[in-house]
């Protein structure tokens, strides 16, 4: 496939390329008036219109419009059943997220209902969900367990999530999130103990393991013990700083953690510990934004010489959503970020806290060709300005 007359080809990245830190994250590689070519779904090359050397086989007339990388969301939790919708009015009325969650609220209620349904039925409501995040231009997305809350539930939830994989053109990885809350009918020892039993079943059908390492939930030698007993079977990630600076990122460093994720709550120790580690700092705007917490220090980061990447959280309890454009627009107008800072946030940074930069995030030679092409007219600062406003043409899986 050919596309042809191109208004801005935007978010070009050389080979070899995987994440944008400091400086070089407000960079990207930009082309006016071109053209791309798709084989066997890769990119095969691409160059200015100048250069085109006419048509031939399928193609598509760009029209002006713009063609970007898709979103990846490296960070959900979308396999889930019902709603929350009380503690929706419950957070209008003044509780915390806290609050809810010490009244048997938050993710116990999530729990209940997940384990009271049944796994097809699991399957046809996460599938609502998937179409929605792909219609909106998200390409490549990671699902993680935690609802399940006791063996049955855990394996449930990757069963399911290993059917979403093999059934949609989006890349989807999948996460053991065994340690999201303690379990109902369990001590918290005992709850660790069997977290770290599940450990080599989950691993059937998980590519990474995570805690939720954060005050009232699990502790930093609760994690160090799980990603301890996670080694060589499952790769770490972590859960961390969204409710109270909790050495969740120094543990998850110590562990070689693919990615730390929220840090609503971070101070400079933080920064020091992620310096020169491969592990990607992930904020979560849309939980800001739900919760009424702070804004993760974005800004700070990057200036201090750090990558970010950013994902949406999307669950029914914190940040119900998983519109990935809203997010690069929380970046810009709350975390102050330039639009191609979000943009190199919510595609190829966001691709390597999922593992997967080597393949999508960028326009490259060689890597699968999951794009967005807008209608005309559109750039990366609109993008995040009118966030609101339909902007997708078609997209490429």
């Amino acid at each position: 496939m050919l596309i042809y007359n191109i208004g801005i080809l935007a978010g070009i990245v050389p080979k070899g390329v995987l994440r944008k830190e400091g400086g070089a994250q407000g960079e990207t590689g930009i082309l006016e008036n071109a053209w791309l070519r798709i084989e066997d779904g890769r990119i095969a090359d691409f160059g200015e219109m100048a250069s085109f050397a006419g048509l031939t086989g399928e193609s598509v007339d760009a029209a002006g419009g713009m063609l970007i990388p898709g979103f990846c969301d490296s960070h959900t939790h979308i396999v889930y059943a019902g709603t929350r919708e009380g503690e929706f009015l419950d957070k209008i009325n003044g509780l915390s997220y806290e609050e809810i969650a010490s009244r048997g609220g938050g993710i116990l209620n999530s729990s209940d209902l997940l384990n009271a349904t049944p796994e097809d039925d699991l399957y046809a409501q996460s599938m609502e969900r998937i179409n929605e995040m792909m219609a909106k231009g998200t390409v490549a997305m990671e699902i993680k367990s935690g609802y399940g809350l006791c063996p049955e539930g855990e394996l449930k939830m990757l069963r399911v999530i290993d059917r979403i994989k093999r059934s949609i053109p989006a890349a989807v990885k999948s996460t053991f999130l065994g340690a999201h809350a303690v379990g109902r009918g369990y001590t918290h020892d005992d709850y660790v103990r069997m977290v770290i039993g599940l450990i080599p079943e989950a691993a059937r059908y998980a590519d990474f393991v995570d805690v939720f390492c954060d005050d009232g939930f699990f502790t930093v030698e609760d994690t160090d013990r799980i990603l301890t007993a996670a080694d060589g079977y499952l790769a770490p990630k972590i859960h961390a700083n969204e409710l109270a600076v909790s050495g969740g990122v120094q543990v998850g460093v110590k562990h070689g953690a693919l990615s730390v994720d929220h840090l609503e709550r971070t101070t400079d120790a933080e920064i020091q510990a992620l310096r020169g580690t491969w592990t990607m700092p992930t904020m979560l705007p849309g939980s800001s934004f739900f919760l009424g917490l702070p804004y993760g220090r974005a800004r700070a980061f990057i200036d201090a010489g750090l990558g970010v990447a950013l994902a949406s959280d999307y669950n029914p309890g914190s940040s119900p959503s998983g519109d990935m454009r809203f997010v690069m627009a929380q970046g810009c107008i709350k975390m102050r970020l330039t639009p191609v800072e979000a943009f190199n946030a919510v595609t190829l940074n966001s691709a390597y806290a999922m593992g997967i930069s080597n393949e999508y995030g960028s326009i490259t030679k060689g890597k699968k060709a999951a794009l967005i092409l807008t209608h005309p007219g559109w750039n990366l600062t609109r993008l995040a300005y009118q966030y609101q406003t339909p902007f997708i043409r078609q997209i490429f899986f």
